[in-house]
């Protein structure tokens, strides 16, 4: 459940840098900026996982959190404070124009 939850929240935020760089600059932009997100994930579950293999055993902190959960969270966690200083140019610019427009 708590994979699900995690798999959507990035599927969120994947359609909403797509739909603000695609309005923005173009859309070359926003397939990069997939491209690196989707990457980005990848290679942050790949690490994260190693790390979370050191930590505990398979069956984890109980039955919702094992260690894939446990690998998920933490790349999320990761991933939150890159993709704010990431992309805090462009967050502020759209939300300058949505109060412009209002």
């Amino acid at each position: 459940m708590i994979n699900t939850v995690i798999f959507i929240i990035h599927f969120i935020f994947i359609f909403f840098v797509f739909r603000t760089k695609y309005k923005n600059e173009s859309i070359s932009s926003a397939f990069l900026n997939f491209a690196l997100i989707i990457i980005l994930f990848s290679i942050g579950w790949s690490l994260s996982s190693i790390i979370a293999k050191w930590i505990m055993e398979p069956e984890g902190w109980g039955k919702l959190f094992d260690r894939d959960t446990f690998s998920l969270s933490l790349v999320t966690i990761i991933e939150f404070f890159f993709y704010r200083i990431y992309y805090k140019p462009d967050i502020e610019k759209y939300y300058k124009k949505v109060k412009t427009e209002i």
